[in-house]
């Protein structure tokens, strides 16, 4: 293994690629079937979903990815080593190939069977999810998976790369302005300015600027969905609330189906750094806290369909039924929304012109990336903003806060007072946006009005984030019959109706939980708190319609 590959690989190799004893080789292998391969052949290929997980018992297997026209070597695997990576916890293609160099014995362990194994043998399973995590970690450093060709600034770009980067799914970006690879794809393909980005999948299959969706389906993030199968639980939303419903009805048993139309860890999967979350007193990013969610989720069989779409609900009848955009119907014997909120755009001028490009609603360290040395504007008050600018003012050249109260009447007091004391930040209170400039999609000033005098002020900018807050993602619930207090929130428990379990709409077998509840409290750790609550519910709830009792059994902690 080389140690250029990334600091993962170099640091925590030996953890990435553990080497099992012969006591525990047997306690592994009774969850999989033996098999044989030839001096040559090809264990997995990328962009096929493969066998599964594989112990191998004896031989040597060599893990290699591409690396412009050549191959990059991983590592040899012998026996007491294994083959995979998270993918192979949900049945998705392969990153990487692996080919026997010698004749091979091995232990095939289909995701079912995986995910029984970390469940029943904690002490390995600890191990092997370590591994899992940590492969996925190196594969994201080196650039595996699909090739993204197009202007690093384009929107499409931007689109594509961060969608892939909030699904944790590794991917390597190319500009053909400074690439010669990235050139001579562009003019192998014959590709039109107008159809750039193009995405090379690990499959081979070439995409021409594509939809998520496209690119979703063609890198095996998501597949069809089974309109025959009859879930106990479908919950509508992949952020902190939707991920805790997830790990905690799984774990108990409950078959589950997770969707989001985006990605999984909502709003907080792009804090940049969330500091007052319990337990993490050093911080730790919205994408690492949700990765780990999100990993949790799939350990515990959790059924994931992101991007997938719902736009209809049907209940008051047993089952319930969520259509969604693909056409695809599913049914459910419960419902949990937890579809959070929807940003709210400013209501200026040429916005649509400078979104995706210039105007951005989080600040991930890809847009920390695009900002660098650069001069930006950041508007809102709230602790999203307090974090974005943190995170902004340690890579831009200067960052102006626009707020219409003062940041501590707004925001907790720590962010406050680190925001005061970088000398980078300048806070403007009782302002709005008044006017972009720029051109081509490309922001180069801003105009701010003071809301008292009617004062204007116009500053350059490269960069403007909006952090102004969100209304409740809820339109796609207008024919459900689902009752909504004055703001468009959902009603639940006692509001919805004298004989409603905890966390219940006012209708029977649909929970809502997080952001979109209404008088819920708009803190990571509050939907954390609703998933697990609500997983109670839906245990009494579908006791009482079933005609044999459901065991309930009580929500363990798990860790972060």
């Amino acid at each position: 293994m080389s140690d250029d590959r990334g600091d993962t690989y170099a640091t925590r190799g030996d953890q990435m690629f553990l080497r099992f004893s012969d006591a525990e080789i047997d306690r592994l292998a009774r969850f999989g079937e033996r098999r044989s391969y030839r001096r040559g052949d090809m264990l997995a290929r990328i962009g096929e979903a493969g066998p599964g997980l594989m112990l191998i018992l004896s031989g040597k297997v060599e893990v290699t990815q591409p690396n412009g026209g050549d191959r990059s070597h991983i590592v040899t695997h012998e026996r007491g080593n294994f083959m995979g990576e998270l993918a192979q916890l949900s049945g998705r293609p392969y990153l990487v190939d692996e080919r026997a160099l010698t004749d091979v014995e091995a232990v095939a362990i289909p995701p079912d069977r995986l995910r029984a194994l970390l469940v029943a043998e904690a002490d390995l399973g600890e191990r092997l999810m370590r591994a899992l995590i940590l492969r996925r970690v190196g594969l994201i450093e080196t650039g595996a998976g699909p090739v993204v060709v197009g202007e690093e600034s384009d929107p499409d770009v931007l689109r594509l790369t961060n969608f892939l980067r909030r699904n944790g799914h590794p991917y390597k970006s190319m500009d053909p302005a400074s690439d010669s690879c990235a050139r001579t794809l562009v003019e192998r393909f014959k590709v039109e300015p107008e159809e750039l980005p193009i995405v090379l999948c690990p499959g081979g299959q070439l995409l021409r600027n594509p939809s998520e969706d496209q690119l979703a389906r063609c890198v095996g993030l998501v597949g069809p969905i089974d309109s025959a199968r009859l879930y106990d639980v479908v919950v509508v939303g992949a952020g902190p609330a939707g991920l805790a419903t997830s790990v905690y009805a799984a774990s108990e048993g409950l078959s589950v189906l997770a969707i989001d139309c985006r990605s999984f860890g909502g709003q907080a999967g792009a804090s940049a750094r969330i500091e007052n979350y319990l337990g993490f007193p050093t911080g730790i990013s919205g994408m690492a806290l949700m990765g780990r969610a999100f990993s949790q989720a799939q350990k515990f069989g959790v059924e994931i369909a992101i991007p997938d779409e719902a736009v209809k609900l049907e209940c008051g009848n047993d089952p319930c039924r969520l259509d969604l955009t693909t056409g695809e119907r599913v049914q459910a014997r419960a419902v949990v929304i937890a579809t959070g909120a929807q940003y709210r755009r400013l209501g200026v001028e040429r916005l649509e012109e400078f979104e995706g490009s210039s105007v951005h609603y989080w600040a991930s360290p890809l847009e920390g990336d695009l900002a660098a040395d650069e001069d930006v504007v950041l508007v809102g008050g709230g602790n999203s903003a307090g974090q974005a600018t943190v995170f902004l003012a340690g890579r831009s050249r200067s960052v102006t806060v626009i707020a219409r109260r003062p940041l501590s009447a707004t925001m907790s007091q720590y962010l406050v007072e680190r925001i005061a004391a970088q000398d980078n930040i300048d806070v403007i209170v009782g302002a709005e946006i008044a006017a972009l400039e720029g051109e081509g999609g490309v922001l180069e000033a801003v105009t701010w009005r003071d809301r008292s005098s009617g004062t204007e002020t116009r500053r350059p900018a490269r960069f403007l984030f909006s952090f102004i807050g969100a209304d409740p993602n809820t339109g796609w619930l207008a024919s459900s019959g689902l009752q909504r207090d004055g703001r468009g929130f959902l009603l639940t428990g006692e509001d919805a109706g004298s004989d409603r379990y905890p966390l219940e709409t006012s209708r029977r077998g649909v929970f809502a939980v997080g952001d979109v509840r209404s008088c819920s409290v708009k803190r990571v750790a509050a939907a954390v708190g609703d998933g697990a609550q609500v997983v109670a519910a839906i245990h009494a709830y579908l006791s009482a319609q079933s005609p044999e009792p459901v065991q309930i059994v009580e929500p363990v902690a798990t860790p972060a």
